[in-house]
């Protein structure tokens, strides 16, 4: 069974805007997701300092989610639920952005 996506966006300790998701990322909700990462990204954007996603509650993402966060890579620091790091290594991705292990519970 899906689990059901939900975003947030918060701030930081150091002020920088945080797009926060859980649960799963793939066809289904793409749309929603991208339109949450475009709009963090122009606000974080326009406060001079980079966009961080936090994927630590993310226990699934596809090759379209890959593919958003290829589309606007300079900008993005991403923490990554540590199941999703091998993906995330072997699409690429790791070599475009900065991405970090969220800590293990």
């Amino acid at each position: 069974m899906t689990e059901p996506l939900t975003l947030g966006t918060t701030r930081g300790g150091d002020g920088r805007l945080v797009l926060n998701a859980a649960g799963e990322i793939d066809l289904t909700n793409i749309d929603v997701f991208s339109r949450a990462l475009v709009d963090a990204t122009t606000e974080a954007t326009a406060s001079g300092a980079p966009l961080t996603v936090d994927f630590s509650a993310v226990e699934y993402l596809d090759s379209a989610a890959i593919n958003a966060l290829y589309n606007l890579a300079e900008p993005i620091h991403l923490i990554a639920n540590p199941v999703l790091m091998r993906s995330l290594t072997v699409s690429g991705l790791a070599e475009v952005i900065t991405i970090e292990a969220s800590p293990t519970e």
